[in-house]
């Protein structure tokens, strides 16, 4: 495979008609999904996809705790983001903040008792939707053909609910 100076194949050229189906195909049946799932989450549980994430990421933690900079590198959140969600998360009573031991000028995300019952909830819900929409809709093997693309494109990030 030939690579041009900016790590293409072919220094930049115009992507072929294949190539610009399969990125636009991706880019928007992302889109789509999220949309679709964010209101699914929003009418039944009254939570957005970027706080159900940020949660589930929270009670898969073996200790119970993140860091909030941790939870920013794990989604698709800036950290200036990242901390206004959680803020708001602190407000609802869903988590609360504590000092890092290891380095005061950070902040650990806790969930409350109100927090960890609402994920659990809610990741039903979540789960469902994505096998309805995502997971229903692959034939055979495309399945083990996408998470081996993801992989090959180093995005082969834990599986989240």
């Amino acid at each position: 495979m030939q690579r041009g100076t900016s790590g293409t194949r072919d220094g930049g050229a115009p992507l072929s008609a294949e190539e610009l189906a399969a990125w636009r195909g991706f880019l928007r049946t992302h889109a789509t999904l999220v949309r679709v799932l964010d209101e699914e989450l929003q009418d039944e549980m009254g939570l957005s996809v970027p706080a159900y994430e940020v949660l589930m990421l929270v009670a898969r933690e073996p200790g119970g705790r993140v860091r909030i900079s941790e939870l920013s590198r794990r989604t698709l959140l800036s950290l200036s983001g990242t901390s206004r969600l959680v803020d708001r998360l602190v407000r609802e009573g869903l988590a609360r903040k504590e000092a890092c031991a290891e380095d005061r000028r950070g902040a650990n995300v806790v969930l409350t008792e109100s927090g960890r019952a609402l994920v659990d909830r809610a990741g039903q819900v979540h789960r469902a939707g994505v096998r309805r929409l995502f997971l229903e809709r692959l034939e055979p093997g495309d399945l083990a053909a996408l998470a081996a693309a993801w992989r090959r494109l180093g995005t082969g990030d834990p599986p989240a609910d």
